[in-house]
Parts: structure tokens; sequence; C-alpha cells
């Protein structure tokens, strides 16, 4: 028997056609997403990288149905979301911090109205906003109207609503990019509770990496509208051969630039704390060439390749 997907996306290109030159009848195409195929499981957290431009935005939105697919086809919980659209929303939502709210309205009205749509029976609903607000630490705001609240405040709206239908499938674009660190450590605390305790699938995009690293099972890493990558963070930073090797140095920081200049190693300095990119396997063999030469040093940090480190390094490619 074949594993079932909450979420199967196959074969998916978004083409943007336009036509530049009317009065010679040319057309201009644009491949936003080609061609790409993936999976979301139950109960998964899935990240979705990559640079700008790479169809990130694009893919989302036409797993929302806010754009129709060129080619390929959706599959939400076994049916296809073209033929079944309305029924499959109800279980699917989705937050982002770029999004804006009824201004008009107040914060509980946004919810209450959100709840209804979603067809959220009260007192379930009720409680359930107070639930929310509570853990976003907008509680007292609840009467307030949306006129005037921060980027944070709003975006903490969002996410309320994103998980007010206790939904299947949430997706989430950079839901912590305008929260203060406190307040995006709970968020992903509470994200990670919704998956373990309640099997909630996430589709999850971020700029921050150790974010990415944090709560995501698997990455899927776009470039060019292609899936360029499909891994666990952890297997995606071994990639990156080199490390940072950072020496606080007590004497001899001339001899430490030249043998780094001579070896063609990358390096920075900052007074006498000088870093190096180091291959993980040579480490060992750089710091006893470094002893030779008489450098003496106070301190030793080395930093393993990380999921930036690996964003960083297709990003170069790119260019």
């Amino acid at each position: 028997m074949s594993e079932f997907y909450p979420l199967q996306v196959n074969n998916l290109s978004k083409i943007f056609t336009s036509r530049s030159y009317p009065i010679f009848g040319t057309k201009k195409e644009f491949v936003a997403v080609d061609n790409i195929s993936f999976t979301l499981k139950r109960g998964e957290i899935l990240g979705f990288l990559g640079p700008n431009g790479a169809g990130k935005t694009t893919t989302i939105q036409m797993l929302l149905g806010i754009l129709n697919s060129t080619h390929g086809e959706i599959n939400y919980f076994g049916k296809n979301f073209a033929q079944n659209r309305s029924e499959i929303l109800q279980k699917v939502t989705f937050a982002s911090s770029y999004l804006k709210l009824p201004s008009r309205l107040k914060v509980w009205e946004n919810l209450d109205i959100a709840g209804r749509l979603y067809n959220v029976p009260n007192p379930q609903r009720s409680k359930r906003i107070e639930e929310l607000l509570k853990l976003f630490n907008m509680w007292d705001m609840r009467d307030k109207s949306c006129v005037g609240l921060s980027a944070g405040q709003i975006t903490r709206i969002m996410l309320a609503k994103a998980f007010l239908p206790s939904p299947e499938i949430i997706l989430l674009d950079e839901p912590t990019a305008s929260l203060d660190p406190d307040v995006a450590a709970e968020v992903r605390e509470f994200i990670l509770k919704q998956k373990n305790e309640h099997g909630v699938s996430i589709l999850f995009t971020s700029h921050n990496m150790e974010e990415v690293t944090q709560v995501c099972d698997r990455v899927l890493v776009l470039q060019s509208g292609k899936i360029i990558a499909n891994n666990s963070p952890l297997a995606l930073s071994s990639t990156i051969s080199k490390a940072r090797v950072n020496l606080i140095i007590t004497l001899g920081i001339e001899s430490a630039i030249a043998y780094t200049q001579k070896e063609n190693i990358s390096y920075k300095i900052n007074g006498n704390e000088i870093s190096m990119e180091v291959d993980e396997s040579n480490i060992g063999q750089t710091l006893i060439a470094l002893a030779h030469l008489g450098v003496i040093y106070t301190n030793v940090n080395i930093d393993k390749p990380s999921l930036e480190d690996y964003f960083l390094s297709i990003s170069k490619e790119r260019k």
C-alpha cells in the first residue's frame, strides 16, 4: 500500500506570458515554476527555501488557488485541488508577515469572522480565539481596531487566524519575520507543539536559517523555479566542507596572516582575532602549522558548516 500524503504536488509549472510587442504579435515567456514535484507528510514541517525570485511565492499562490498552474497537478488528502477547492480549503490555512488585515474591524472581530468562515461553532470559536490571543500576548488588544497596530502585532493576529480552525495543513510564509526574538521563540515552540501533539502538516518559508534548522524536518530548496535540493537541514549543511576557525591571538598575528595568504585560506581580521575558512579535515593541520610558526592564541572556536552556509553557497553559484 502506497504512503498517504496530505499534500502531493506533481510536475507543477507556472509560465507567465506577456506580449512585449503587440504590434508584431510576439510573446515573451517567463517560467516562474518549472516542473516541480514534492510531498508533505502528516505531522511534517517542510522548509521551502530559495533566494528571491526562486518561485516560492508563486508556488504558494498555486497551492492556495490564487493562481492557476500552467501544467501539473496539486492533490490534498488524495483529492484533486482544482476539482475540490472549497472543500479542501476548509482544512488548509495560510499566514504571512506580509498580509494586511481589514483595518475597520477590531482584533476580536477579525478572528471571529475568520472562525465563522471556517465553520468553527460557538462556544468553541470564542474559547479558541481567547486561547490564541493569550498565547500571542494579544488578549489585552482584543477590542482594539487593527488601525495603528505594529507589524509584529498584525503578524500575531495572522498566526492566530491560521491556527484558529485547527487545520490539517498550514502554509506559513516567514511567520516570525516581524516579531521580537522572545515572541518568535514562543511562536516556534507553538508550531512544534501543533506538529507533535496534533499531527499538523506545515509548509514553512523563512530567511532565518537557524530557525529553519530548529523547526524543519526536511527542506526543499528552489532555484530559478526548480527544486535543486530535498533533504534534512543537517544533511544539506554537511555538503559544505569548510568550517570557520576563530582564534584570539596574543602573539604572531602577522605570521598567522602570512600563513593564510600563502595557503590561499579565506580569512577575516578583527583586532587580534582571526577567522579562517578551513576544510574540516585540515583543521588540525592548520593549528599545528600556526604553532610551528610561533603563533600563540588564548582561545579557539570552531563553527561547523550550517544551513546558512549552504544557502550562501548556492546564492554565490546563482550569481
